[in-house]
């Protein structure tokens, strides 16, 4: 290709005579001036730029594409354990780099889960490993046995464990230890953890924008992940203004090709069951197990409630008010309770949340399934206030077969509104799965792995 500065510049030719004496008509002076080029030329340069790198894009896509068929690439693999407080989950990532430009590309994923959560054995490790165990033999059926020694496994626990004594919390993981180093699978010192808080937020946040495709933009989406020990919020500040504000709470996250400063935390104490916990033992002695709750419909006797190994007897609070024809929850009664241990956990209270979109999972889509608030396999997208609006009216039904639910659904919609400040008409998306991939923090940290361990680069 010619380029600009191998072009030469025509002069504009002067008036001059002829032999015959008479003056020639002048001819049009070019409109270029010296040192440039037409103007034309000069859009038609730009557009073939245009073109070149479109077609370079392109091109790229359907070379990674054919490549990929053929099975040409190396393949990348990583197992994340997912020791949650009320279950386990093993996911298994198949990775391929981009022929174009040297990313990741997920192309495959296994997802298995037990229950309950390994902080459940915390009287009995070699149970709680073996429960893992059964997590593992998923695995190594899903990956190529020749990959197994290139493959990274790792085990990160969260809020369960947490909120477990130390050194019980040290036996589980002490055991998963003996069992990894069996596995043949990569594995190193920090293979096997409890996960902080911090890196949990900021994994879901990454798998949540990769997964949208949003990562590259000028914004991405809030994420908002609502477990069973503790709920995290993590989000993208627009404002710089704020960042001081949030100091203790903003972290540069390294993204596909750039660094964005998120505000991360994670609210020990404000994931659903923690929350349950929290109110049904309300104005009760430590010891107590046979529990009463305004929270629950007076129909509700005696119905099993299981925390940190402890077995609670759970009845609907008896009122003189209430008749057995009407048998309802004093719904702002409850509200008031729920909010006493909310409000006073937020803190900080992440105040330009408001700004962003929010993309919110876990308990969240799982109670809005279970109360017939979206779609179960489309998911969907729902105001704050619909939380509060379905929590007063399965309060004011008599369900035994969702005893919790009218605890569940005031519980989000306060922690959402009053707690996190919310404006009851924001939009929430609520997910399960984004191009039918689960979203969780472990594809974040699957990636991570991948991208920042020498081992796998």
């Amino acid at each position: 290709m010619t380029s600009p500065s191998n072009l030469r510049n025509r002069n504009s030719k002067q008036v001059s005579n002829d032999n015959s004496g008479k003056t020639q008509t002048p001819r049009r002076k070019s409109s270029v001036k010296s040192g440039g080029l037409p103007k034309g030329l000069k859009l038609s340069f730009i557009c073939l730029i245009i073109s070149v790198l479109m077609l370079l894009v392109v091109f790229g896509f359907y070379v990674d594409h054919i490549l990929f068929s053929f099975g040409f690439q190396d393949q990348q693999y990583a197992v994340v354990i997912d020791a949650g407080s009320t279950g386990s989950r093993v996911l298994c990532y198949k990775f391929h780099k981009n022929f174009s430009n040297g990313k990741l590309v997920l192309d495959d994923e296994l997802f298995k889960e037990r229950k309950p959560g390994l902080s459940s054995f915390a009287d009995n490790p070699t149970k709680g490993a073996h429960s893992i165990k059964l997590l593992l033999d998923e695995a190594k059926a899903f990956i190529p046995r020749n990959k197994w020694s290139d493959t990274p496994l790792v085990l990160k626990a969260t809020a369960g464990l947490r909120l477990l004594p130390a050194k019980k919390a040290e036996h589980l993981l002490a055991a998963v230890r003996d069992l990894f180093a069996k596995s043949e699978f990569s594995i190193d010192e920090t293979a096997v953890e409890i996960m902080d808080g911090t890196d949990e937020g900021i994994f879901s946040w990454f798998t949540v924008n990769f997964l949208l495709k949003k990562l590259s933009h000028s914004t991405q989406a809030a994420a908002l992940d609502l477990g069973g020990g503790s709920t995290q919020v993590t989000f993208s500040t627009t404002d710089p203004q704020q960042v001081p504000t949030y100091e203790k709470y903003i972290h540069t996250v390294h993204t596909l090709n750039k660094d964005v400063n998120v505000f991360t935390n994670s609210y020990l104490g404000l994931g659903l069951m923690a929350g349950r916990h929290a109110v049904f033992t309300k104005g009760y002695k430590p010891n107590d197990v046979v529990l009463e709750s305004e929270c629950v419909n007076p129909i509700i006797k005696n119905k099993t409630f299981i925390y940190a190994n402890v077995k609670y007897d759970i009845s609907g609070e008896s009122s003189s008010s209430l008749t057995e024809e009407n048998p309802i929850v004093n719904f702002d009664k409850c509200l008031n309770s729920v909010k006493s241990i909310v409000i006073p956990l937020v803190r900080p209270k992440p105040l330009t949340l408001k700004q962003n979109t929010i993309a919110a999972f876990s308990y969240y889509f799982e109670r809005a399934i279970e109360s017939g608030l979206i779609d179960p396999f489309e998911g969907g997208e729902i105001l704050i206030k619909d939380y509060r609006q379905k929590a007063k009216e399965v309060c004011a039904t008599a369900n035994a077969d969702q005893p919790f639910m009218c605890f569940d659904l005031t519980f989000i919609s306060t922690l959402l509104h009053e707690g996190f400040g919310l404006s009851e008409t924001k939009k929430v998306k609520l997910y399960k799965k984004i191009d039918n991939h689960e979203i969780s923090w472990a594809l974040g940290c699957a990636y991570n792995i991948l991208t920042s361990d020498e081992r796998f680069k």
